[in-house]
């Protein structure tokens, strides 16, 4: 084997290991998207917790509208 096809491939070696490792952190990092509860359960747990809390949108509207 010529020196140029053994520096070949130890490069390809190191491309496909620094491949693999990349693709492995990325998915260790992400979720499978049908793990993940729906959208409108997401969004309805965040914006309406348990206790009602006073709207202050009619409050900052006000302040606006009349300056």
């Amino acid at each position: 084997m010529s020196k140029s096809k053994k520096i070949f491939l130890a490069l390809a070696v190191v491309f496909f290991i620094l491949l693999s490792w990349a693709s492995y952190d990325i998915s260790s990092r992400t979720t499978f998207p049908g793990s993940k509860s729906q959208l409108k359960e997401r969004v309805k747990k965040q914006l309406l917790p348990s206790q009602k809390p006073t709207d202050s949108l009619k409050l900052d509207s006000i302040s606006t509208i009349h300056r």
